[in-house]
């Protein structure tokens, strides 16, 4: 194999097939990222069986062939080369030789037999999304996924298709996000639970604009196809937890309020929640008024913001960390939060539609 291209270019296909790559494994080669080069492009892919990254770039190809090069280390060589054209060729025994100006390394890699391929679902009907709204929907859900393992599919965002409505869920037995978004062409009925850390990753991956992203999905695996990129991740297995059981109806309380003044209060407040054991912020509501607390060894903090309150008056208290978590993803100017109980769940929508809910549980105060 033999082809020379931009370093530039080259470095950052790198550093995106590398978030598929594996930092241990008893198999060493999934520790490599696969470079291959045929007709007037190369292809890169990292795999580590539960996540793959498979890249393209245009380069002159003056032999056809493939190598897998130790990720780590091909990454960090190419990064401190010359921003310059750079030769790549593979000598006897699977050492590859990097060229670019007057630098030359040579690094020890693998035969590529043995590197897993791509799963093949291309049998499956994909569906398309607009990269801007998918990007959305994972970054104003993922942050209430499950990291525990001990419920494997809560570690996954369900993702839902019904005809041109797509809804993302994320819930982590604390709080749930769920976003929703409309889907230019109508589409038969999917559920597909995907990693909340593939999702992370495509999230980073993916640029925001108004190109489509084509999505297909198998009982295992799901494949986000953006043209120069593909990712193919496994899929959660089992069933998501009925998440419109969860979300209450009704409400006794109802607040509307300034996000930003909110999410500035709230900010404040957690400096101190987060010095004492709980992480405990107090909200207490009546008067046309919210009233958010915090005390701790280290201080106690004093906010009184104007709201508008319907229904009864209510104290209730939250982590602090997880309610400034769905605060900072909010866009709109204002948002309503419902409440039934001091310890039932809080509830927050927009002041019109219903593109997106958020359910928070309270903590108990003890009197």
């Amino acid at each position: 194999m033999k082809f020379t291209c931009s370093q530039k270019n080259f470095l950052e296909i790198i550093l995106t097939v590398q978030k598929a790559v594996s930092t241990r494994s008893s198999m060493p080669i999934l520790e490599g990222i696969l470079i291959e080069s045929e007709k007037d492009v190369i292809r890169l892919m990292g795999n580590n069986l539960d996540l793959a990254i498979e890249s393209y770039m245009e380069a002159n190809i003056l032999q056809e062939g493939s190598v897998v090069v130790p990720s780590r280390l091909l990454s960090e060589v190419v990064r401190r080369l010359p921003d310059a054209e750079m030769e790549v060729s593979v000598q006897t025994n699977n050492a590859v030789k990097f060229t670019c100006l007057n630098s030359i390394v040579t690094l020890q890699g693998f035969a590529s037999e043995d590197f897993p391929s791509l799963p093949d679902i291309s049998e499956n009907q994909p569906f398309e999304i607009s990269k801007m709204l998918l990007s959305k929907m994972i970054r104003e859900t993922i942050f209430a996924v499950a990291v525990d393992e001990a419920r494997p599919v809560l570690t996954g965002a369900l993702m839902e298709i019904d005809e041109n409505q797509v809804t993302m869920v994320c819930l982590d037995g604390y709080r749930l996000g769920m976003r929703k978004g409309k889907l230019d062409t109508p589409y038969e009925h999917k559920k597909v639970i995907i990693p909340g850390k593939s999702l992370q990753e495509i999230g980073k991956i993916m640029e925001e604009d108004d190109q489509k992203i084509s999505i297909t999905v198998s009982d295992r695996h799901v494949l986000f196809d953006m043209g120069y990129t593909r990712i193919v991740s496994r899929v959660v297995e089992g069933e998501y937890i009925n998440y419109k059981q969860i979300i209450p109806e009704d409400y006794k309380t109802r607040v509307k309020v300034d996000t930003e003044i909110l999410e500035d209060s709230i900010d404040r407040a957690s400096l101190i929640a987060k010095e004492g054991k709980n992480n405990l912020i107090k909200l207490a509501l009546q008067d046309q008024k919210m009233v958010i607390t915090s005390n701790s060894e280290s201080g106690q903090v004093y906010e009184e913001i104007p709201i508008i309150l319907e229904g009864k008056d209510l104290e209730i208290a939250f982590n602090a960390r997880y309610f400034m978590d769905m605060l900072k993803i909010l866009e709109d100017q204002e948002i309503c939060l419902d409440f039934t109980t001091s310890v039932s769940p809080c509830v927050v929508r927009p002041i019109k539609g219903n593109d997106y809910t958020y359910l928070l549980l309270p903590v108990r105060i003890f009197v």
